[in-house]
């Protein structure tokens, strides 16, 4: 800065500007609060249907997260300016003051271009013999001013650093990120460029001591927007991938990390995704280059010459943790899979995959497996990112008419096979061979597939994988429904694909939880797309509709498939509990919603409610019925231990729903596509649902306690007495909610109903499936 752009600064429009921003900040965060108590919470309050339910709301939910981020980065940079403004005030008065000291001790200070000069204030004729008398006082004054510049000039530079920094990280819209001074947010950038440069040495110079300033600070840092971004840019993607591999690479790390910090290379790990993956979220042009070169670089050996691991295996382990950009993770995906087509040809040569580098290499420290095939990690990523989920699972792994397609099927049942397209969904989840790894003990591990069931969970629920879903998770959309009717066709089309890794049952039984109203409506066997003239047929789809009302795309599948389906999932204890206490749920809040006086006509699936209420116990008890079965089948083959296993896994729920228990079928006129998911609803339906389900849980807990209860494993049709509780009990607390004259009744009508739904399941399956069945 010079000196007389500091001496004569006119602070009036900076001053203003300090004062419109925090206008405007008090009107933004007035805005942030219409945003969200009318704007957000109306939205999950109203009616939407079809592409509303899909787009609209969830454009509105992200619209007023707009106003949230406006607001943060207007106090933000509001903020900024008022520290800048205090301090360069600051240094223009003791840069006044010191110049004024000077002239009483007859020192002139002269401003110029290249900079300013310290003189002795007397004519030019004695000027050389004052100066150098003066020479102490002159350098004393000279050094007090260049120390006010300097510091003057590192506020200004700061300030433009971090304003500049923020305003790149979102080019549509605003940046969440957030400060409470400038001062932090100049720390993160510089905190971000002095760890890329030890994060860009060789990791052979790299010391004890580099490593752990390395990681405390990416611990520390790893949540801020401007460092993530200024990190990963700083150090660049090649840079980045040669970091990890050398610190994690036994073939190629440092010895003496190895030795000293090899217990603390899984906390880098998780650290350093998580940086990358916030780092992938900002809109810099630096980063879009960082991004692009990734994927570019990700079927390419790490150290050239086809030397070491290739891109996609290194890079793909820093995926385990954080949500990653939707666009880089598609756009990674997509590159990834023809990398897998070309390695394996097509998928027929599956062993020739990821052998690059050598045979001992580990490049993952969290969890057992070593890391090196790069499908483990990028699934582990897209389980927190539904949408890049969808989109991958859905794209096509190889065309039908490509002349190298190794897959041929029997499409149409009539014994001629032919070549057939698969999706990458179908690909990985019916047709890879998975490479073969095992822990420090010998046992098998599934990591990869069972991350595949984790991003699966994902792609078609809308929600991070192992999370509830919530009132702003949007209806199911069309990408979601097709995996999850590709899901149910593929089990039902081979149930040894989900019982013979059960390990994945936790995942898939979460999704059948929260497609039961399309799995009930299946289980009606109406038509869903009746002729146009066929009138009874069409009031009868209608009916449907409004008995499992749905928002949003709903998956179309058949009676077969589902009951085969549920009863794989049903073979497992965790797959068992989440559709069963879903389901419970579920049916609950259908009796509250149905029983409701004040349900408008046209959303009254019958004018009597009493067949109303047996259509909901009796599709109910065939749901339960048929996971039953599966339980049946899995304690008789002994697939499953103990049969206690099931009653555990049931009891282990009431943690689980205990936030989500008022959340159901919707509010009022609101439906939802999921039974665990809806407005905050009143409290008749939280009470239905909560005694129905804390009268479950008790008796699974008891169950599992001192291993009473109903023997499935023996007499599965036993298990119809506590169904038939639960739903009598769900249907006369719903009707006394609402103060139907006959309570009584109405439980009967269910009673009487679920047992026969819950039998129904037995028989059905014995007619459509028997091969699937052992004799007792």
């Amino acid at each position: 800065m010079r000196l007389d752009t500091l001496r004569d600064a006119d602070f009036k429009l900076l001053d203003d500007a300090v004062k419109d921003w925090s206008t405007l900040v008090r009107n933004l965060a007035t805005l942030k609060k219409d945003a969200e108590d009318n704007l957000h919470k109306g939205a999950n309050k109203a009616e939407w249907a079809g592409v509303n339910a899909t787009v609209s709301k969830e454009f509105i939910g992200k619209t007023a997260g707009e106003f949230a981020d406006a607001h943060a980065q207007a106090d933000t940079i509001h903020k900024i300016l008022r520290d800048t403004m205090g301090e360069l005030k600051g240094y223009h008065r003791q840069l006044v003051e010191a110049i004024d000291g000077g002239r009483k001790k007859s020192l002139k200070v002269t401003g110029h271009e290249g900079g300013f000069t310290v003189t002795t204030d007397v004519p030019p004729e004695a000027r050389g013999t004052m100066d150098q008398d003066n020479e102490a006082a002159i350098t004393a004054l000279r050094d007090e001013i260049q120390g006010i510049l300097n510091k003057a000039t590192e506020s200004d530079n700061s300030a433009k650093t971090v304003l500049q920094a923020i305003a790149d990280q979102s080019k549509l819209g605003f940046s969440d990120a957030g400060y409470q001074d400038r001062d932090t947010a100049a720390d993160a950038i510089k905190q971000a460029d002095a760890l890329a440069a030890l994060a860009k040495k060789n990791p052979d110079d790299l010391s004890v001591k580099d490593f752990d300033r390395l990681n405390a600070g990416l611990r520390k840092y790893s949540g801020d927007m401007l460092f993530a971004e200024r990190f990963a840019t700083a150090t660049g993607p090649e840079k980045t991938l040669e970091f990890w591999a050398g610190i994690a690479d036994p073939q190629r790390g440092n010895w003496d990390l190895d030795r000293e910090r090899r217990e603390q290379f899984d906390d880098l790990q998780r650290s350093l995704g998580l940086t990358l993956a916030n780092a992938t979220q900002s809109d810099s042009s630096a980063m879009a280059d960082w991004k692009r070169t990734m994927v570019d670089i990700g079927d390419k050996p790490l150290y050239g010459n086809h030397s070491g691991p290739m891109g996609f295996q290194v890079m793909s382990n820093l995926m385990r943790t954080g949500d990653y950009d939707d666009r880089f993770l598609t756009d990674y995906g997509t590159k990834l899979m023809a990398t897998e087509r070309q390695l394996t040809g097509n998928g027929e040569r599956p062993n020739m995959a990821w052998r690059q580098g050598p045979v001992n290499s580990l490049l993952n420290r969290i969890g057992d497996d070593s890391g090196s095939d790069p499908l483990t990690g990028y699934l582990k990523g897209l389980s927190n990112s539904p949408d890049a989920a969808t989109d991958f699972f859905n794209e096509q792994f190889v065309s039908k008419g490509d002349p190298d397609n190794p897959f041929e099927r029997d499409p149409d049942g009539n014994g001629k096979n032919e070549k057939v397209s698969l999706s990458n969904f179908q690909y990985l989840f019916e047709e890879r061979d998975w490479p073969q790894e095992s822990d420090s003990k010998g046992n098998d591990l599934h990591t990869g597939q069972n991350n595949l069931a984790l991003a699966l969970e994902a792609a078609t629920t809308g929600h991070p994988a192992g999370e509830m879903p919530t009132e702003d998770t949007p209806a199911h959309n069309e990408g979601q429904t097709k995996l999850f009717e590709s899901l149910v066709a593929s089990v039902s089309d081979d149930s040894e694909r989900l019982t013979g890794r059960s390990y994945m049952s936790d995942s898939i039984g979460q999704i059948a939880s929260e497609y039961l109203p399309d799995i009930n409506r299946a289980a009606s066997d109406v038509n869903p797309h009746p002729d146009t003239g066929d009138v009874d047929a069409q009031q009868a789809w209608k009916r449907i509709e409004n008995l499992y009302p749905v928002s949003g795309s709903f998956a179309e599948m058949n009676h077969r498939d589902v009951s085969k389906f549920l009863f794989a999932v049903g073979q497992n204890p965790e797959g068992y509990a989440a559709v069963e206490v879903g389901q419970k749920s579920y049916m609950s809040h259908l009796m509250d919603y149905h029983l409701n006086p004040d349900l408008p006509e046209s959303r009254r699936p019958d004018h009597d409610q009493e067949l109303t209420v047996r259509a909901i116990a009796g599709h109910s008890g065939e749901v339960s019925g048929t996971i039953a079965m599966g339980r049946n089948e899995a304690v008789v083959s002994g697939a499953v231990s103990s049969d206690s296993d099931y009653d555990h896994s049931v009891a282990q729920w009431k943690n689980v729903i205990s936030g989500t228990v008022g959340l159901g079928v919707g509010v009022g006129t609101s439906f939802i596509a999921s039974p665990a998911v809806g407005a905050g609803v009143g409290a008749a339906a939280g009470t239905v649902t909560s005694v129905t389900l804390e009268q479950m849980f008790k008796d699974a807990e008891g169950n599992a306690k001192d291993g009473a209860g109903p023997k499935m494993g023996e007499h599965w049709e036993n298990g119809q007495d506590s169904n038939m509780a639960y739903t009598r009990r769900a249907a006369s607390e719903a009707a006394r909610a609402h103060s139907h004259p006959h309570p009584g009744d109405v439980a009967t009508w269910a009673e009487n109903e679920s047992s026969k739904g819950y039998l129904s399941a037995g028989d059905y399956m014995g007619r459509v499936a028997p091969e699937l069945l052992t004799e007792i």
